[in-house]
């Protein structure tokens, strides 16, 4: 699967934008993770801009292209873990002075089906949050047949995202 053929994909659930909501969806397994990456405007600034323009995905392992630089709603991606493509598309983004990010949704052939979001936030004592929410369920067969261990897959994908990106956000770049 390339970049190119993800033009015309359907989304591969129903509740588009439910990252948005406080509850989950019926039949939806629900992640939350949140990890400090550190304190004041330039970590902010830092890791918001490693996660708008994908750098937290590619310094975590996920191979990732997309239609556009940046995250913008429209905007296709195509992650892989090894042979597998992981099609996705941004439905949201968040751009205020306090809190950046964006959620994306699963197009048909990924592996799951659902919504994730990345946010990176600044509380009013100066640290900076990462809270990735997501709600999934198996969307291939094999994901239905790993049951707990794709669920284990996720929660390790969410913690290798804070750890690329509190890397990225320590670290001033040229």
């Amino acid at each position: 699967m390339k970049l190119a053929d993800l033009e015309g994909l359907e989304f591969s659930y129903d509740c588009v934008g439910c990252t948005e909501a406080a509850t989950t969806p019926p039949g939806y397994h629900r992640l939350e993770h949140r990890e400090r990456l550190g304190e004041g405007p330039e970590v902010f600034r830092r890791a918001a801009s490693a996660l708008m323009t994908f750098e937290m995905h590619r310094a975590s392992g996920i191979g990732m292209t997309a239609t556009s630089p940046s995250a913008e709603v429209g905007t296709l991606t195509l992650g892989r873990l090894g042979p597998i493509p992981v099609p996705c598309k941004i439905v949201r983004t968040m751009n205020d002075p306090a809190e950046t990010g964006f959620a994306y949704g699963t197009l048909q052939g990924h592996p799951e089906a659902g919504e994730e979001s990345f946010t990176i936030s600044q509380a009013e004592d100066g640290s900076v949050w990462f809270t990735l929410l997501a709600y999934s369920r198996p969307g291939t067969w094999y994901t239905r047949l790993a049951g707990p261990i794709a669920r284990l897959g996720q929660s390790l994908a969410a913690r290798r995202y804070a750890t690329a990106l509190r890397r990225l956000a320590q670290t001033p770049r040229s």
